[in-house]
C-alpha cells in the first residue's frame, strides 16, 4: 500500500499545483534570507553608530562596516543549514492544495473537503518546524554515542515526525482532527513506516526541498486506503 501509494505521488509531480507550491515555498525562503540579510546589517549599523571607541585604536569609523558585512555573511553561512526545515515549514503552509490536487485526479468522486484556514496553517506549520528542529538537536547526542546508526537514528525520528505531520493533515481534512489523531494511533506502524519512506531522501541535498509534497501526497493516498479498510 505505501509503495502503491508513493507511485501514484510519482506519478503526479508534474501537476502544477505541485510546483506551485514547491515554488512559493522557495520564493519565500527566499525572501526571509534577503530580508534577515538586510535586517541584520541595518541592526549592526544601528547598534556600533558611524564611529567606536577601540581600545588602543581610539575612535574608528570602518567598524561598522567589518561587523555589518560580517553579519551577512553569517546569516548566508546558517541558510545553509536552515534552509531545508525553514523551506520545508513554508511549503507545508500550501499543503492543502497538494492534498486537493490528488483527491481531484484520483478520488473525483469525494465531496468537498474542509477548508483548513490560513493562520491554523500557520499555527501548524510552526508548531512542526519547532518540533522537528528540537527534536533533531536533541538528537544529536545520540548520534555522538552511536556514531555507526546515526543515519537510521536520523531516518526513524524524522520518519516518525513527518508520518505523524502528513497523515493528520490528510486526514483532518476529511474526518477532523480528533478523528485523524485516533486513525493515526490506530496504524502508527504503517504511518510511521512510510514516514521513513519520506525520511530517506532528507539526506539528498536538493531533493529535500520537495519532500513535502512528495509527503503530503503519499500519505493523502494512505489515509485513503486505510479508510477504505
Amino acid at each position: 500500500m505505501i509503495f502503491t501509494a508513493f507511485f501514484k505521488t510519482l506519478g503526479q509531480t508534474g501537476d502544477p499545483r505541485f510546483r506551485k507550491v514547491l515554488f512559493l515555498g522557495l520564493g519565500l525562503t527566499i525572501a526571509l534570507l534577503i530580508a534577515a540579510c538586510v535586517g541584520f546589517y541595518l541592526l549592526v549599523q544601528w547598534l556600533v553608530g558611524p564611529e567606536a571607541a577601540l581600545p588602543l585604536l581610539g575612535e574608528v569609523t570602518w567598524l561598522d562596516d567589518i561587523l555589518s558585512v560580517g553579519s551577512v555573511f553569517l546569516v548566508l553561512l546558517l541558510s545553509v543549514f536552515l534552509m531545508i526545515p525553514v523551506a520545508s515549514a513554508f511549503t507545508s503552509m500550501f499543503l492543502d492544495e497538494v492534498a486537493q490536487a490528488v483527491e481531484d485526479k484520483h478520488y473525483p468522486a469525494l465531496p468537498p473537503a474542509a477548508k483548513v484556514p490560513f493562520w491554523d496553517a500557520v499555527k501548524d506549520t510552526v508548531n512542526f518546524l519547532g518540533l522537528l528542529i528540537a527534536a533533531n538537536i536533541l538528537a544529536l547526542f545520540l548520534y555522538v554515542m552511536f556514531p555507526p546508526a546515526a543515519l537510521f537514528i536520523f531516518w526513524g525520528l524524522n520518519g516518525f515526525l513527518l508520518g505523524r505531520e502528513y497523515f493528520t493533515l490528510a486526514a483532518a481534512r476529511r474526518v477532523g482532527t480528533a478523528e485523524a489523531k485516533k486513525l493515526r494511533r490506530r496504524h502508527s506502524t504503517t504511518i510511521w513506516a512510510a514516514g521513513t519512506l519520506m525520511a530517506v531522501p532528507l539526506s539528498v541535498p536538493l531533493v529535500n526541498l520537495v519532500i513535502p509534497i512528495l509527503g503530503a501526497a503519499t500519505f493523502t493516498h494512505i489515509y485513503h486506503a486505510l479508510a477504505r479498510r
